[in-house]
């Protein structure tokens, strides 16, 4: 297998604001990713998963750790290309869509490619096949507020695909979701990563991350356990997702 992602005991330290305090939120967090995973990140709120995402996203640094996409590290990315480096290798999905309300849909899908200088003709060869399989192309010319909840996930995820992302990071992708949208949306991603697209998921959803191929745990900044879905029924898979998480909060050993 290739790895597409390389995180070697990263550590993010954060100074508060007078100075006085330090907060530890990462504290040595390795794991790798391979080429065509699709991994969920599970913790309780303050476990350090958010800022770990923020750094893979490259929207925040480590305090000390390599991590590496596709070989290349991103501390060697000069600051004015790290949007550059963002857009072109990465996709994002977020919990509240992030659509802007002044763009139709077909507009804000087509955003990163119009930053990216690509022509009309290329980003549109690139968006009818994606909004064929989302089911979005009789939304294109409609505004995000005319839309459900559900159609605008799926912009949003068309949005990340079309640049041919090495990774695409998902952001609590169902929280705002109904439970009808959350299944459709859980079942796209499971065909889009099994198309070969590498998904790292921040979520904590247990269903949602029943769809993953493998669990990671965080818990006080650190990796606390790992789960592989493996040839296990989804029920399954879901039940040890389920008691992982008990013996998470409630401090007690892995069996």
């Amino acid at each position: 297998m290739v790895s597409i992602l390389e995180v070697n005991d990263v550590k993010k330290i954060y100074t508060t604001r007078f100075g006085g305090n330090k907060v530890e939120a990462l504290k040595s967090v390795s794991f790798v990713v391979e080429k065509g995973e699709y991994v969920a990140i599970m913790g309780e709120s303050g476990s350090g998963k958010t800022t770990l995402l923020n750094i893979l996203a490259s929207l925040d640094k480590p305090t000390s750790g390599i991590i590496k996409l596709d070989g290349k590290s991103l501390s060697d990315i000069k600051e004015k290309n790290i949007s550059e480096f963002r857009r072109d290798n990465l996709g994002f999905v977020f919990q509240d869509f992030n659509l802007l309300d002044t763009f139709s849909i077909e507009d804000n899908i087509y955003l990163p490619l119009v930053l990216a200088g690509k022509t009309y003709s290329e980003m549109n060869s690139r968006l009818i096949p994606i909004a064929e399989h989302l089911g979005i192309i009789d939304i294109l010319k409609k505004y995000p507020y005319e839309v459900s909840g559900g159609q605008k996930q799926r912009a949003a995820v068309a949005r990340a695909l079309i640049t041919n992302p090495k990774l695409v990071l998902a952001d609590e992708p169902t929280g705002a979701l109904d439970s009808k949208s959350t299944d459709e949306l859980l079942h796209l991603f499971n065909e889009i990563n099994q198309k070969g697209q590498t998904i790292l998921m921040v979520t904590h959803s247990v269903k949602a991350a029943s769809h993953a191929n493998r669990v990671l745990f965080i818990k006080d900044g650190e990796v606390f356990n790992q789960i592989y879905r493996g040839d296990k029924s989804r029920e399954i898979f879901y039940q040890n997702i389920s008691d992982t998480l008990t013996v998470l909060v409630t401090g007690g050993g892995i069996k």
